[in-house]
């Protein structure tokens, strides 16, 4: 059981900093900016829903799917880096509608595709997280005590994405008392480390990629 709960712990903490649903506050309240309680607690279900989702199905089959496509993790962390630079430099300079959803071409009734994309993919599920589930499905074998740590990794993933629910069902409550100035300021600075999260991947990507094919060997 010792060995269950420490895989437990580690697995939470890990996604659960890869996450960081703190700094997806921000983001979250500026996609349904004018939206009621109930469009933003069914919003934050649904995202935290997809990204369980997709987690547990590279839980399963993330090895397999790499192969198959022959896709390098190294590719995976560029593509995303890319990305996450695209929605932060959205956030820290506003298009002159001043809504981030208006320069995506979301409105309120796409509710359900924001909720997918940018905040399952790739805000909650991105490059982190997907390294992360693929490393811990490796730790996965097929016996009896692998059985179990499939299900206590099933439990962490779970944990997680409550945790990430909950935060986001209540962004207005939590950021409420800052204020539209400091919603406004914070989202900027968080829209400048999300674009810097993004160079980091890229620049790890590209790294990682590099030493692949042997280039700084020779």
């Amino acid at each position: 059981m010792g060995t269950e709960l420490t895989l437990f712990i580690g697995t939470f903490t890990t996604l659960l900093a890869v996450i960081n649903p703190l700094e997806a506050l921000p983001v979250y309240l500026k996609l349904l900016d004018g939206q009621d309680q109930q469009a933003h607690r069914r919003v934050a279900f649904r995202s935290c829903l997809y990204a369980a989702v997709m987690m547990l199905f590279f839980l399963v089959f993330g090895r397999l799917v790499l192969e198959i496509f022959g896709v390098q993790l190294s590719m995976v962390r560029i593509v995303g880096g890319i990305i996450l630079m695209r929605i932060g430099f959205s956030l820290f300079i506003p298009s002159s509608g001043g809504a981030v959803s208006d320069e995506g071409g979301v409105n309120s009734k796409q509710g359900g595709n924001i909720a997918f994309v940018p905040l399952a993919i790739p805000l909650m599920f991105g490059p982190g997280a997907l390294a992360t589930v693929i490393g811990m499905s490796t730790m996965v074998k097929l016996s009896e005590s692998g059985v179990a740590s499939l299900f206590t990794i099933f439990a962490a993933i779970a944990a997680t994405m409550l945790v990430t629910c909950l935060f986001l069902a209540y962004a207005k409550k939590i950021l409420g008392r800052i204020g539209p100035l400091g919603v406004d300021a914070a989202t900027r600075i968080v829209g400048f480390f999300v674009s810097a999260m993004g160079m980091g991947l890229i620049f790890h990507g590209l790294v990682e990629a590099i030493g692949q094919y042997g280039v700084l060997a020779k």
